[in-house]
């Protein structure tokens, strides 16, 4: 159905088409009452409407889910790839900071080493003077102690103990036979000139001793010295 519109005098016109009215179910089952082929048709059509709109409604949804989950796996992909790649860079990074304090670290390690090196070594050379000094003390007051030293030196050596000789240095040896005469004159005491202050050495018919402070000394500060290396 179609009526003219006519815009004025002199002015154009076009018609008008109404759109077709839609069938409501009630008006297709009356038209098609009659004929229950062209009933069946219009149910078959009709099912096969559904059909199509519903598959046209499942592939959208499915596509928008499809896209939703993918842009949802793209963020967490690129997330854990960018945290990823953020660690690494960020290990990088450290270790390009790190290296000049593991450097200072290597330096400072070295030098308290030398340090701690310098320190016990000073501390052994001071430790031997010091003793040095007490026994070089103890034998001024009291130089019989290389008879006694002389002695028990005797009693530990092998052999027979004949033709005895202690040497001593000069100075001592005058000194001991001034000091105690008795007991001097009970070993045969020889003057050596190439033997220091406290250095004694004790000969027998068939072994001999050293049994000087300096021999002493130098073994107790080996012993000394182990130990400190132990505890560095």
């Amino acid at each position: 159905m179609s009526i003219k519109i006519i815009k004025g005098e002199g002015r154009s016109w076009r018609p008008f088409r109404f759109p077709p009215r839609v069938r409501t179910a009630a008006e297709l089952t009356d038209s098609v009452a009659g004929d229950p082929a062209a009933l069946q048709r219009a149910v078959a059509d009709g099912f096969q409407e559904g059909i199509d709109k519903g598959y046209e409604q499942g592939l959208e949804q499915g596509r928008e889910a499809g896209h939703r989950e993918g842009f949802e796996r793209g963020v967490e992909d690129g997330k854990a790839v960018g945290r990823e790649e953020g660690r690494v860079q960020g290990r990088r990074a450290f270790e390009e900071a790190a290296r000049p304090m593991d450097a200072l670290v290597e330096r400072f390690e070295r030098f308290r080493q030398e340090f701690e090196q310098a320190r016990r070594e000073q501390l052994l050379e001071l430790v031997q003077k010091v003793s040095k000094q007490v026994i070089r003390c103890e034998l001024t007051l009291h130089p019989t102690q290389l008879l006694s030293l002389a002695e028990e030196a005797l009693a530990a050596m092998p052999g027979d103990q004949e033709d005895v000789r202690i040497l001593l240095n000069p100075e001592e040896c005058t000194r001991i036979k001034e000091l105690a005469p008795e007991r001097a004159a009970t070993w045969r005491l020889v003057p050596d000139d190439k033997l220091a202050l406290g250095e004694c050495r004790v000969i027998t018919a068939e072994s001999e001793a050293d049994i000087g402070c300096q021999q002493r000394l130098d073994s107790c500060m080996d012993t000394l010295a182990e130990h400190i290396k132990a505890e560095a």
